[in-house]
């Protein structure tokens, strides 16, 4: 089992990292699923402790959670396009899409021994082609990437040193 965030051959469009973390999928799960909770666990330092919207995430949600990126705030309007808590055997997905297409995803799959891997990507595969192309030139890709092992490695410290 490794300690650092492994990446996984998702396609060319989706940048996904995954980290096994000992701690049930279920509790995992109830912290990603508040976006009220994001940024207890964000790697990109990106985002606000405010929130708007559910407290538990389901199918068709919408929410926003203020931002900050190079000295400038914002808040981008979300759609929760999946949200599925995970249950014997059943791997739980919440899901997100931005306005210009592109998704966030975290998938919650139950381990042995009371450990679960997770897994965190950056879907711009029904992104708008243009708008990927440009944020591709201008790196997107490679900070997703950095801040995905950020935001698993802090999950995995979370749950793990909790105790």
């Amino acid at each position: 089992m490794s300690s650092q965030p492994q990446r996984l051959d998702a396609g060319p469009h989706v940048v996904a990292y995954s980290i096994t973390v000992q701690a049930p999928a279920e509790e995992i799960y109830t912290l990603l699923a508040d976006p009220h909770r994001h940024h207890e666990i964000d790697g990109s330092g990106t985002v606000g402790t405010q929130a708007f919207g559910p407290h538990q995430l389901q199918q068709g949600d919408t929410f926003s959670v203020r931002m900050k990126k190079f000295g400038i705030r914002y808040r981008l309007p979300l759609k929760v396009t999946r949200a599925e808590p995970p249950a014997s055997g059943r791997t739980g997905v919440v899901e997100w899409r931005q306005p210009t297409g592109h998704r966030w995803r975290w998938e919650f799959q139950s381990a042995d021994g009371g450990a679960t891997t997770v897994t965190e990507a950056f879907d711009a595969s029904q992104q708008n082609r243009a708008v990927r192309a440009v944020l591709r030139r201008v790196g997107v890709q490679r900070e997703n990437a950095r801040s995905i092992q950020g935001s698993l490695a802090r999950v995995k410290e979370r749950f793990e040193n909790s105790e």
